[in-house]
Parts: C-alpha cells; sequence; structure tokens
C-alpha cells in the first residue's frame, strides 16, 4: 500500500511546519527567514529549517517548479550517505550542516524499534494461527497502522498466497430401491447358511448377523434418502405399512422369513426390542437435533435405518405372535410411552397384523385404545390409531377371521377394560364430542361383537360376564342418557350370560337405585327384544321378587327421605315386569300342555284303544297332569 506525502507548496509553510514541530525558543525571526537558500545560515537560524530548506534545493529551485515543493523522506537518502567525520565548521548549537537531516534519527529509530516489535509479533501469530486467519490478522494490522510493515512487505515484493481447500468428491447418493435392488437372494441365503453353522445354538448371535447382512446392503444410503419421520409424520397408515418392506424384491423376503421361522421365541423378542430400542433412540436424536439441543447424550444406531426397519418388519409379518408376548412391557414401560413414540408403535402393530389379524387387533385394544378415549391424547395419535383399526377392518374378510378368534388361549382380543374404554369414548356427553367421535361410532358394533363374541352360556362368555358386569354397572352411575342406555345393553347381555351376575345385581340394587332404574326401564320398553335372551325366566322372576322385597324394606325405614321417590320408581317396574314374566310363564306352560296333549291323542288314536291296557293310560294322563 502506497501512503502519499504532503506537498509543501512555499518556504511559509516550510517555516510554520518547522514552528510546529520545535520549541518557540529555536525559531528564527522573520528577517532570516527570507534569505535566499543559496547563502549561509545566521547563527540564530534552527537547524531543522535549514535542513528543510537544504532539501527544497533553494529559491532558485521553487522558481523553477513555480513555487511548488515535494519533501521527501529523508530515509533512503541517509542510509546513502557515509560517516562524516566531525570538523570544526559547525554552528553554535553543535551540529554540523552536513549532520541536519539526522536530527529526528532517534524518532525513527523508535519507529524501526516499533515496526520490528510488529513484524516479530505478526511472525508469531501466524505460527499459531491458520493460514486464513493470519493473513486477515495481516490485512487488519496493515489498515490500523502498520505502515511500516506493509512496505516492507511491498518492497520485498512478497506476496501471500491463500491456501485453497480442495472439495472431497461427494459420495453419489444410493436410493432404497437401489440398494434393495442389489441385494442377492442365493447370496443371502449362503451368508445365513454360514451363519447357522458358525452359531448353531446361538440365536441371538444369528439374527444379529441378519441384521448386519442388511446393514452392509444398505449402508449407502443417506438419511436424506431415508427421512422415516417424516414419511411417518406426513403419510397415512396405509402407505406407511409398506415402508420400507415394499423395495423388497419376493426371493429375498422368502428366504429372510423362512429362516426367521425356525428361531425360537425368546430369540426373536429380543430381536424386536433391540431393534425398537435402535429406532427409538434414532427418533430421540433426530427430535433433539430439530430443537437445537446441543447435547446429544445417545449415539447414533451402528446399523444402517433402513435395515433395522427391513428386519423388524419381516421378523413380526412372520412371526406376530412375538409381539403379542412384549404387549406388557410395551404397555407398562415408560421408554415406549409417549405422544412422539405413537407413530413408531403404529407402524409395529401394523406389521405384526399383516401377519395375524387377530394379533393386530389384540395388540390395537392394548396399546392403542387408551389413547383415543385418554386426557392424554391429541387429535395427531387418536387418527393415527383410528386409521389403523380400520386399515385392520377393512382387510378381506376381517369379520369372520376376528370373530373365530375372539378369544385366543383363554384370553379375549378386545378384553373388558378396553370396551368399558370404547363404549365411554363413543357415548360421550353432547359438549365432549370430537371429530373422532363420528369414527368410533362407526367402528363400536364390530368392536362390541369382538368383545361378547362367544357361545350363550359356554365358560369363556360366563367369564367375559363377570368381568364385564362391573364396568357396565358403573356406566349405569353416570349422568348420560347415551352412555346409560349402552351400559343397560350391556349390562342385559351379562344376566343372560351368566345367572350369577342377577345376585350381584340383587348385592347392587338400593346401593344404586337409579343404575338399577335404568336396567329395569329398558327390560320394560325393550321387553320383546330381550325376553328370548333371557328366557327362562326363572332367574330373573326369583330376582325381580327380591328386589320388590328389598324396595319394601326400604320403604318401610323412617329416614327413607331422598331415595324414596326413586325406590318407589324401581318397584314400579319390577311389578310390571313380574306381571310379564309371570304371564308368560303360564303361557308357555299352557303351551306346554296343549302340545303333550296332541301327542297323547294321536298315540291313542293310531293304535285301537281296545288293545291298551287301561292301566298304563291311566299312569300316562297321571304323568301329564303333574306338567
Amino acid at each position: 500500500m502506497i501512503n502519499a506525502r504532503p506537498v509543501i507548496r512555499t518556504s511559509c509553510q516550510i517555516r510554520s511546519l518547522v514552528s510546529f514541530l520545535c520549541p518557540p525558543k529555536f525559531l528564527v525571526s522573520s528577517a532570516s527567514a527570507s534569505n535566499p537558500a543559496g547563502m549561509d545560515a545566521p547563527t540564530g537560524s534552527h537547524p531543522a529549517a535549514d535542513a528543510l530548506e537544504d532539501h527544497s534545493g533553494g529559491s532558485s529551485a521553487v522558481a523553477s517548479n513555480h513555487g511548488w515543493q515535494k519533501v521527501t523522506y529523508g530515509k533512503r537518502r541517509r542510509q546513502n550517505q557515509p560517516a562524516i567525520p566531525a570538523t570544526g565548521d559547525q554552528l553554535s548549537n553543535g551540529i554540523s550542516p552536513i549532520e541536519r537531516p539526522n536530527v529526528f534519527a532517534s524518532v525513527e529509530q523508535k519507529a524501526q524499534e516499533r515496526r520490528r516489535a510488529i513484524e516479530s509479533a505478526a511472525v508469531a501469530a501466524s505460527e499459531l494461527r491458520p493460514p486464513a486467519a493470519a493473513a486477515a490478522s495481516d490485512e487488519d494490522d496493515d489498515d490500523s497502522g502498520s505502515e511500516g510493515a506493509g512496505e516492507a512487505g511491498q518492497e520485498k515484493g512478497e506476496e501471500v498466497v491463500k491456501k485453497v481447500k480442495q472439495k472431497k468428491p461427494k459420495k453419489p447418493k444410493v436410493t432404497v430401491h437401489e440398494a434393495a435392488s442389489k441385494i442377492d437372494a442365493s447370496d443371502l441365503a449362503a451368508h445365513l447358511a454360514e451363519v447357522s453353522v458358525s452359531y448353531e445354538s446361538q440365536y441371538d448371535i444369528q439374527l444379529m448377523r441378519f441384521a448386519d447382512y442388511f446393514g452392509r446392503a444398505f449402508s449407502g444410503v443417506s438419511a436424506s434418502q431415508f427421512p422415516w419421520t417424516k414419511i411417518f409424520k406426513e403419510s397415512p397408515v396405509v402407505k406407511i405399512i409398506e415402508i420400507p418392506i415394499c423395495h423388497i424384491s419376493e426371493p429375498v423376503y422368502k428366504t429372510s422369513v423362512d429362516w426367521i421361522a425356525a428361531k425360537s421365541p425368546e430369540a426373536l423378542a429380543d430381536f424386536v426390542l433391540w431393534c425398537l430400542d435402535c429406532i427409538l433412540a434414532d427418533l430421540a436424536i433426530q427430535q433433539a437435533i430439530a430443537k437445537g439441543s446441543r447435547k446429544v447424550t445417545q449415539k447414533p444406531p451402528s446399523k444402517s435405518q433402513v435395515a433395522i426397519f427391513v428386519v423388524l418388519a419381516m421378523t413380526l409379518r412372520r412371526k406376530p405372535e412375538v409381539l403379542s408376548n412384549l404387549l406388557p412391557k410395551l404397555r407398562d414401560n415408560p421408554q415406549y410411552q409417549g405422544q412422539e413414540k405413537v407413530p413408531v408403535i403404529v407402524w409395529t402393530i401394523a406389521q405384526a397384523s399383516q401377519g395375524d389379524l387377530v394379533v393386530g387387533m389384540h395388540a390395537w385394544a392394548h396399546c392403542l385404545l387408551p389413547l383415543i378415549s385418554g386426557k392424554s391424547g391429541n387429535p395427531q395419535t387418536r387418527g393415527l390409531a383410528l386409521q389403523l383399526i380400520e386399515s385392520i377392518l377393512a382387510r378381506p374378510k376381517a369379520r369372520p377371521i376376528l370373530i373365530n378368534g375372539a378369544v385366543r388361549k383363554g384370553e379375549r382380543i378386545v378384553p373388558p377394560f378396553a370396551l368399558d374404554l370404547l363404549m365411554r369414548a363413543t357415548f360421550p356427553v353432547p359438549a365432549a364430542r370430537v371429530k373422532a367421535t363420528e369414527r368410533l361410532e362407526a367402528l363400536y358394533p364390530t368392536l362390541k361383537e369382538l368383545a361378547l363374541a362367544g357361545t350363550p352360556g359356554s365358560k369363556a362368555s360366563k367369564q367375559a360376564s363377570q368381568q364385564i358386569f362391573p364396568y357396565a354397572a358403573n356406566a349405569l352411575q353416570e349422568d348420560n342418557p347415551s352412555l346409560t342406555s349402552e351400559a343397560a345393553n350391556i349390562f342385559i347381555w351379562c344376566l343372560a350370560q351368566n345367572s350369577d351376575c342377577y345376585k350381584q345385581w340383587e348385592k347392587l340394587h338400593l346401593e344404586n337405585v337409579e343404575a338399577s332404574i335404568s336396567v329395569l326401564q329398558k327390560l320394560s320398553d325393550e321387553w320383546k327384544e330381550h325376553s328370548t335372551k333371557l328366557s327362562p325366566f326363572g332367574p330373573l322372576q326369583e330376582t325381580l321378587q327380591r328386589l320388590r322385597d328389598l324396595n319394601e324394606e326400604a320403604l318401610s325405614v323412617a329416614d327413607a327421605g331422598g331415595n324414596e321417590a326413586s325406590v318407589k320408581e324401581a318397584d314400579k317396574y319390577c311389578k310390571a315386569l313380574l306381571g310379564r314374566v309371570t304371564r308368560r310363564s303360564t303361557c308357555m306352560k299352557s303351551a306346554v300342555f296343549v302340545t303333550v296333549l296332541a301327542v297323547v291323542i294321536g298315540f291313542i288314536v293310531s293304535f285301537n284303544l281296545e288293545s291298551l291296557d287301561r292301566k298304563k293310560l291311566h299312569e300316562l294322563f297321571s304323568s301329564f297332569q303333574s306338567l
């Protein structure tokens, strides 16, 4: 960088500069200042002024330059001048005319020392910093006043060359489909055969080597090519069910699932949990990055995420019963709870449902149904849960398959607590209705049928009625007409399946008179519909009579007070139902009598009366009268 030097136009300006730089006692008079430059300076003249006039070249030079004179820096000239020995021709101040330019030598020496210090500091800093940072610092030093260092660098012709970083060659992008298409079924079969021989009885190691194979196959697929969290969040359940298993060829899939089928359930359960843990760990890392957190405590999984999803999907589709054994852990362990983990759980259950609809329904009822009816649910989680159950019920022949498997290993696929949650979510108070309520109303009849499925009077039905009865009794106490009406229907179903429920009704009658009234009213209003289910009426008739006795006892108590009206209403329904039950019993007895009489008459007509033994005929009529 070239620094411009100021130009002194006249000798007057030279004198002004000298007066500014030097103390007043060294200044000369105005008369001596007007002497020509070619004359010797008087004794009282200032040496600095004389030196400047010597550099100017005299008045003749000024005249030749039209009064303009350039003042140059004397450092270069001084470097070329030889040392002059001291002589007697000196001025009064002890300085010879030749030494006049060295007046500012001390100032220049200090400037040089400062310059050297700056240069040495810059060199030391450049050794500690990267080249780019050092070059930037040098430029800042030059701009801030390091004039000497800049000039020295320019005089020497030094050039700062910045190191250009070479860009690393970008890896080619590999899609999931491209990586999957390169998997050879025969190579996979050979690998699995070798693994099975090397680790013959160690199924857990075999499964990990199985995952390693697919991990190497999908190692080139980056996270940007498989943004599974975004796909799960934005895509419908019907679409995410086939991700990423849809890219696996049929030979590779068949080779894999046939090999998986030979593994023990315990090893497969551990393998499924390991896959889920890897997926949830990756989910936690992505959420931490999205929130801008700098502290990521968990390490990313070593396997490719595509590979983990692929091997987990194939395992659950081939061995869906493994998920049934893991349901208690998935439902109770906080590690698998949380709104952000619902898409992963939905995808997992969907894979099992592809292999077995009954397992999928069972897992949905245990893990996802509580999210629909619970207060912790939100529209997104409710939507995912409803999409999954809708996709399960939409499968071909789904209803008969589910009805036939409604009870598996003594356990219902829609357990009693799930029916209670479903009933409360389908029949809420009007103010609590949401968009999902209408979808639940369409699903409720099928799900209720699964919860109550079974042969009437069978052991499974009796057991289910005993478990469902308390839920129905509690729902009858709610101040919600639609809910109490549905609960009364389920209450009556329990009575029809198990006569022990009548005794439980008798115990609850006075404690929950309003609930008992709902059941009695339902029976009275819909008698034709329920009478066939409750036949024979012996247990019902006994219970109604017992309820009337309890009502009379309650009314006889002096402090019946607030429940008196309710007890009277219940007694009214009991009396009306007793009348119907009695008339129905009488009619049935009459019908039986007429039927038996017709049979006897036909028997008599078909044979000769004379050939009949009167004694046998008398016994026949006697047995008929006993009916």
